[in-house]
C-alpha cells in the first residue's frame, strides 16, 4: 500500500481539499477554503498546513463566530452542497464558534469546525487557555460543542484522523443528519507525522441523495388530500435546498391549494403566485394565518414546524385538522402526528402530483384565496408608502430596498423586529433570494451573513438590512468584506435599542423595560437620553463608505447610488421603533408573570390565560384517529 509521510494538519487539508458532492449529475467541490484566526493552538499545524496549501484558500475573520456564521451562510445559499472549515486556537477562539456551531445545526447547515485543543500527551497540562477538570484529564472547552454538533471527535493520534474525517464527511453531506461537525484538534497532534495512505488524498465523491417516498405513504395521502375541502401547504427550508420549488408551484396551481411560506421557506414561490398566500405563522399574512386556522388538512414540505411557524400550536384550530409532513428526516416528518412521508421534497411532490390528476379544491375557497391575496397585496403597498414621518417606519425602508433590488438580488436578515416585518412584506420573485436566519435568530449574524452569501453568488447584489442592536453585537466583518472585495449594500436602521423585545415587552405589560439604549440617570434607572452611538463614524471606521438619509427620499436615492458603487456602503437612517407592522390573525405562547404587583401585567397574564386555552395537542388526540 502507498503511503504518504504527513502531518496530521497536512493530511487533514490534503483530505479536505478533494472531497466532492454531486446531485442529478451536477458535480461541485465542497469546501471552499477555510476561515479562521491563528493563536499557539493552531498556528503550528493547520496553519502551517493552510501555508503549505494555498490551492485551499485561508480567509481572515476578524471574529471566530463570524466565520461560522459566514460559512453557514455560503452553504445555505448553495442549498447545502458547499461550505467552508473553521478553524481556531483553543480557548476562547474556540468558544466562540460555539453560538455559530447551534446557529448551523438548527438549521440543518453543514459547516466543519475544526478548534485547536489541550496537548493529547497532556505532560506540559496545563498549558495556557486551558480547563482543568478534577474529574478527568480528557476535557476541555471543546466539549461544549457536543450538544451543538451533529458529530464531534477528537483525534489524539495522527492515525484516528482517517477514520473520523469519513464520519465527518458522512454526516456533512447528509440532507437528513446535516449540521455543525466538530474535530478538536490536540495542538501537539496537528503537528506530529505519520504514514496515511495515499488513497486518503485522491478525489473523492458523495452522492447527494433524493430518498423516493413509499408508494403506501404517496397513496395515503392522497387519499387525504382528495377528501379534504380546506386544505393547505406550509413550505418550508426543505423546498429551497431540495430544489423543489417547481414542483410545488406545479402541484399548487394545478390543485388550487394554498400555499403558506415559513421564514426558511419564504421564496419558494414567487410573491405573486396564484396559490401564494405569504408569510404564515406569527409573522404571517391574515391570508395564510385564517387559511391555516380552518384548514382539515396542512400539508408539511420541508418544515420542522417551529413555534413560530405554528404559532405554538395554535394556528390549526379546525377540530378535524390531520397533518401530512413531508420531509427527509424522520424527526420532523413524525411531528404534530402527521403521516410521515420520509423523502426528498422533490421527489415526493413528484410522485403525489401524479396521484392528484383533476383534484382541485371548490371554487368557493378558490375564490377566498383570491380575495386573501388581493386584500394582502394592497395592505403590502400601504405599508410601503405609509407617509409617517417625521421619522419614517420600518415597513416603509423595506420597501425602498424591495424596489430597488433586482428579481435576484438577495435580502439578508436574522434577528429583530426586521424578520417578522420582511417575513411578511419583501416580496420575493425567485428563490434563494430571501435569506433569513430565523432557525436560531441569532443577533450579529447579518453582515457576516451577507459576505457568505456574496461569496457564494458575486454577481448578485446582497442587501444586508440590520437593525442597531444587531449591528452592535458583530459588526467586525464588514472590515472582511472590504480586505477581500466582496461588496455589501448596509441598510443600518437606528431605533435607539432592541425594537422587537420592547414590542413584546410592552404587549405582555412590561412596558419596555430594559429595551432602550438610554443612559443611566440620578434615578438609578436608564430612563436618560439616548445612547449618542455614531453609526455613520463606525462604518466608515471598518472601511465602507457610508451616508446618512434622515427621509424616505433620502433613502431612496442612496438606496440606488449603493448599487453603483463597487465596495462595501452603508446607509444609516433612524426609524420611528413605534410604528409598527402590525401582526395578523396569530399568536406567540410567551407566558409572563402569574403574579405580579404591575396592573399591566396582570392585565396581560388574563388575555394569556384565555389564549393558551387554544393550544393543541396532536400527539395527545392522534390515537382517536
Amino acid at each position: 500500500m502507498k503511503t504518504r509521510r504527513m502531518t496530521m494538519a497536512q493530511a487533514l487539508i490534503a483530505f479536505l481539499k478533494n472531497q466532492y458532492v454531486e446531485r442529478d449529475g451536477r458535480e461541485s467541490r465542497f469546501f471552499h477554503g477555510a476561515w479562521g484566526i491563528f493563536g499557539h493552538g493552531c498556528i503550528a499545524g493547520i496553519g502551517q498546513a493552510l501555508q503549505q496549501n494555498p490551492d485551499f484558500r485561508y480567509y481572515q475573520c476578524k471574529n471566530e463566530q463570524a466565520a461560522v456564521h459566514i460559512a453557514t451562510a455560503f452553504a445555505k445559499f448553495k442549498n447545502r452542497m458547499g461550505t467552508f472549515a473553521c478553524i481556531s486556537s483553543i480557548g476562547p477562539g474556540a468558544t466562540n464558534m460555539v453560538t455559530g456551531a447551534a446557529l448551523a445545526t438548527i438549521n440543518r447547515i453543514p459547516v466543519l469546525l475544526l478548534p485547536g485543543d489541550i496537548f493529547a500527551r497532556r505532560n506540559v497540562a496545563p498549558v495556557l487557555q486551558q480547563l482543568e477538570s478534577e474529574q478527568s484529564q480528557d476535557v476541555s472547552v471543546n466539549d461544549t460543542f457536543k450538544p451543538v454538533s451533529r458529530y464531534w471527535d477528537r483525534i489524539n493520534r495522527p492515525d484516528q484522523l482517517s477514520f473520523s474525517v469519513v464520519e465527518a464527511m458522512r454526516v456533512l453531506t447528509s440532507p437528513a443528519e446535516t449540521g455543525a461537525v466538530t474535530l478538536a484538534l490536540p495542538q501537539d497532534v496537528q503537528s506530529e507525522a505519520w504514514d496515511y495512505p495515499a488513497e486518503m488524498f485522491e478525489k473523492r465523491m458523495w452522492h447527494i441523495a433524493r430518498p423516493e417516498p413509499e408508494s403506501e405513504m404517496v397513496r395515503r395521502a392522497a387519499e387525504m388530500i382528495r377528501s379534504a375541502k380546506r386544505p393547505i401547504i406550509i413550505a418550508g427550508g426543505g423546498v429551497l435546498y431540495s430544489e423543489a420549488s417547481g414542483e410545488l408551484g406545479q402541484l399548487a396551481e394545478e390543485t388550487g391549494i394554498p400555499v403558506g411560506e415559513t421564514q426558511a421557506g419564504k421564496g419558494s414561490l414567487p410573491f405573486d403566485h396564484p396559490q401564494n398566500l405569504g408569510a404564515i405563522g406569527v409573522t404571517g399574512t391574515p391570508g395564510a394565518n385564517l387559511a391555516a386556522r380552518a384548514a382539515d388538512l396542512v400539508i408539511c414540505v420541508g418544515t420542522r414546524l417551529s413555534d413560530f411557524t405554528t404559532a405554538s400550536k395554535t394556528a390549526f384550530q379546525n377540530p378535524d385538522v390531520r397533518f401530512i409532513n413531508i420531509n427527509v428526516a424522520e424527526l420532523d416528518a413524525f411531528k404534530h402526528a402527521g403521516l410521515p412521508i420520509v423523502a426528498d421534497a422533490r421527489a415526493a411532490l413528484k410522485v403525489l402530483r401524479a396521484r392528484l390528476e383533476e383534484y382541485h379544491v371548490d371554487s368557493a375557497y378558490a375564490d377566498s384565496i383570491l380575495e386573501w391575496k388581493e386584500r394582502w397585496e394592497r395592505e403590502t403597498d400601504r405599508l410601503y408608502g405609509l407617509g409617517h414621518g417625521p421619522l419614517i417606519s420600518q415597513g416603509e425602508a423595506i420597501g425602498v430596498v424591495n424596489c430597488a433590488a433586482r428579481p435576484q438580488d438577495v435580502v439578508v436578515c436574522a434577528a429583530g423586529s426586521l424578520p417578522g416585518d420582511l417575513h411578511k412584506l419583501w416580496r420575493t420573485r425567485q428563490p434563494n433570494t430571501y435569506h433569513l436566519e430565523y432557525g436560531y435568530s441569532c443577533m450579529g449574524y447579518e453582515i457576516a451573513g451577507g459576505l457568505g452569501v456574496k461569496m457564494a453568488d458575486p454577481s448578485r447584489d446582497v442587501y444586508v438590512m440590520v437593525g442597531d442592536g444587531s449591528f452592535l453585537m458583530l459588526a467586525s466583518e464588514i472590515a472582511t468584506s472590504v480586505q477581500e472585495g466582496y461588496k455589501l449594500n448596509l441598510i443600518v436602521l437606528d431605533n435607539h435599542g432592541f425594537s422587537s423585545i420592547g414590542g413584546l415587552s410592552q404587549s405582555i405589560g412590561s412596558e419596555g423595560f430594559g429595551t432602550d439604549y438610554r443612559c443611566r440617570t440620578e434615578s438609578g434607572q436608564l430612563d436618560g437620553d439616548y445612547m449618542p452611538v455614531d453609526f455613520v463614524a463606525l462604518c466608515q471606521g471598518f472601511g465602507a463608505r457610508v451616508v446618512r438619509a434622515r427621509t424616505r427620499d433620502e433613502l431612496f436615492q442612496a438606496v440606488q447610488a449603493m448599487r453603483k458603487d463597487t465596495r462595501t456602503t452603508a446607509v444609516v437612517i433612524e426609524v420611528d421603533k413605534e410604528m409598527r407592522v402590525p401582526g395578523y390573525e396569530s399568536w406567540w405562547d410567551v407566558p409572563m408573570s402569574e403574579v405580579s404587583e404591575i396592573e399591566s401585567i396582570r392585565a396581560s397574564r388574563a388575555d394569556y390565560d384565555e389564549a393558551v386555552k387554544k393550544e393543541r395537542h396532536y400527539e395527545v388526540a392522534a390515537g382517536r384517529k
